[in-house]
């Protein structure tokens, strides 16, 4: 029979294998939008002179398509940054003051000092920027192309 203190060293185990499979789930999410952006651009760059139903150009379809997947790609980021902070914080923070030696709250601030310094930049905030950046240059794309047909659509008709 296990004691109180080896029961929750032993749950606070098991929850913190499920944080770190939780982030590798993360890790593959992020890869898959990593790919599709690329893509996307490469798409959208490459597809700029074919037009769909005589008036689309693939382009105008590609950016857009584009800014969705980064609108969705910042958004998952931030749910699974807060998911993580809530659940999976508290739980083993919580967890922790039964435990001799705090390492992920030791962990935790260690990395929040280094934020506050200024000497880390952590790799979803440099996720956030590339969705930033994407979603700039897709609406960019968008808008170029977009310009132009609705002029034609407008004056020509």
């Amino acid at each position: 029979m296990l004691t109180k203190e080896e029961m929750i060293l032993e749950q606070y185990k098991l929850y913190s294998e499920q944080k770190e499979n939780f982030t590798s789930r993360n890790f593959v999410t992020n890869r898959f939008y990593l790919v599709s952006f690329v893509a996307l651009i490469l798409l959208t760059i490459y597809t700029g002179g074919i037009v769909f139903i005589k008036l689309i150009p693939a382009s105008l379809l590609f950016s857009a398509i584009g800014g969705l997947v980064c609108i969705l790609w910042w958004m998952n980021i931030d749910s699974y940054n807060l998911l993580i902070k809530v659940k999976y914080q508290k739980v083993l923070e919580e967890m922790e003051n039964y435990l001799p030696i705090k390492s992920y709250t030791l962990e935790r601030d260690a990395i929040l000092e280094c934020k506050k310094n200024k000497k880390a930049f952590l790799f979803s905030d440099m996720q956030k920027t590339l969705a930033i950046v994407g979603l700039i240059f897709f609406f960019a794309l968008f808008v170029c192309d977009a310009i132009p047909l609705v002029y034609k659509i407008c004056f020509l008709n």
